[in-house]
């Protein structure tokens, strides 16, 4: 059930759900669900499921299609790589997808809560499913804690424990393989925890974690740790389509008496809406609760009591709160949808502008420090410098330095310079630059990196020598 609190009717909004008088956690035991929307939740559920676990083999240009190691500082999105030096480009697609989430919120609420969010999917179609398995439905689990510890609650505790945490293990290794790649995480696999103890260490405190939060803490995380749910009143507006309650129709509300005429509305205080929900709310109480993911669980709860009893389905359904009050037609296009969809084209312009023009590689040059000016035995002034390039491709390129907007030479010191795949590569060179051709004391000077004939990048940089 969801909470013991008896409270005014008005008084929903001044705690949570999930938290009796005495500030003591109450604990959620939700009604197994079940029709239309939540068979639909399913699917999109088990799709999205299967290209998580798929998206560390996936790989575009020998690339990852999403690895976001933030111990050496390397990032790839959708087979491209980004390096620091692209934290710019990181804060533009971050933007862009703050200004997204705020419009499909504006216009459809909190879907993705209830459909998308990795919290909701792992907690609903995983771990509350195998618990649903092991020990029954709501009634049983509620029974089964209640019961004094004998056999059978040592073995389906203890079944369920062992299953959750190998589920959350096998989640660690997945969230590993997107943070290092899965090569490496191979690697910890096959050479053992001994030759890689940071690796394991990370794995096993990954899946605490993950066993903690979905055996344990579950819905706190939408209700108190989510920052979603607490800024969705300000992106809502009435307009936002929500799951809610008519309450034009269902009120007042009354219990159904056999072979008694009804003069209530459609609501029969069956408390079905209530039992389903996972966060321990009561739907009729107001559309835009802090604790409401719009999982629909109570959609699909309470049309399955309205077909029983002749009535129309929908008394709780999307619909916005405009047009629950007025029954006014949903629109789509508002002045506010507007407004952020011309942000979010303006920003995913300038980001595809900047990812298309993007450098395969980007290079560091700087004159060595403490060096001054040389003369040659040809007159030419030459100049020391220290060279670091980053390459963003998963290419290796054999590099060639050449001055760009001056007459002169550029000289590698050592070997070829090679930039390896994904990596970087730093030098040391000399150029050399005829006399007549300096104007002052700090010239400026504009250096190409070169691999093979193609221009991959420039960099500009100051040459010291006599003025003429």
């Amino acid at each position: 059930m969801a909470s013991k609190i008896k409270t005014a009717p008005d008084d929903f909004r001044d705690h949570i759900s999930t938290v009796d008088e005495q500030g003591k956690r109450v604990w959620v035991y939700p009604k197994k669900p079940k029709g239309k929307l939540y068979n639909y939740r399913k699917y999109v559920s088990y799709l999205l499921l299967a290209l998580l676990f798929a998206g560390p083999f996936i790989k575009i240009n020998r690339l990852p299609l999403l690895m976001l190691n933030v111990v050496e500082r390397k990032f790839v999105i959708l087979g491209v790589l980004f390096w620091p030096q692209d934290f710019f480009l990181l804060v533009l697609a971050f933007l862009a997808l703050v200004v997204f989430v705020i419009l499909f919120t504006v216009v459809y609420g909190r879907v993705f809560c209830g459909w998308i969010c990795p919290q909701t999917i792992f907690l609903e179609m995983v771990f509350r499913r195998i618990e649903y398995a092991i020990e029954g439905d709501y009634t049983k689990q509620r029974a089964l804690d209640k019961m004094d510890w004998n056999m059978e609650k040592i073995l389906k505790k203890g079944a369920k424990t062992a299953v959750f945490l190998l589920v959350s293990f096998f989640i660690a290794n997945l969230f590993l393989a997107y943070i290092i790649g899965i090569d490496e995480l191979k690697k910890i696999v096959s050479e053992g925890p001994v030759e890689h103890l940071a690796g394991f260490g990370a794995l096993l405190v990954f899946t605490g974690v993950f066993y903690w939060v979905f055996a344990y803490f579950r819905e706190q995380v939408c209700t108190i740790v989510c920052p979603y749910g607490r800024l969705q009143g300000v992106m809502q507006d009435k307009k936002t389509v929500v799951v809610a309650y008519d309450y034009g129709r269902g009120e007042p509300r009354g219990k159904l008496r056999k072979n008694q005429e009804r003069s209530e509305g459609d609501c029969i205080e069956c408390h079905q809406c209530v039992q389903v929900c996972p966060t321990g709310i009561d739907i009729r109480n107001g559309a835009q609760q802090l604790e409401c993911i719009n999982c629909t669980a109570c959609i699909d709860a309470c049309n399955d009591i309205m077909r029983m009893i002749d009535k129309p389905e929908g008394l709780i359904r999307y619909e916005s709160e405009e047009g629950i009050a007025e029954g006014k037609k949903w629109k789509f296009f508002t002045t506010r949808v507007m407004g952020y969809t011309a942000v979010l084209v303006v920003l995913l312009t300038a980001l595809t502008t900047l990812l298309l023009t993007r450098d395969a590689a980007e290079a560091t040059i700087l004159r060595t420090p403490g060096q001054l000016y040389q003369h040659t035995e040809q007159g030419q002034i030459k100049n020391l410098y220290n060279i670091s390039v980053i390459n963003k491709t998963n290419h290796e390129m054999p590099l060639t330095l050449k001055l760009i907007n001056k007459e002169g030479t550029v000289k590698v010191v050592g070997n070829e310079l090679v930039l390896p795949a994904q990596g970087i590569a730093e030098g040391v060179f000399f150029t050399e630059i005829p006399k007549d051709q300096l104007t002052s004391l700090n010239s400026e000077i504009e250096i190409g990196v070169y691999h093979g004939d193609e221009l991959i990048t420039t960099q500009e940089t100051k040459f010291l020598g006599p003025a003429n």
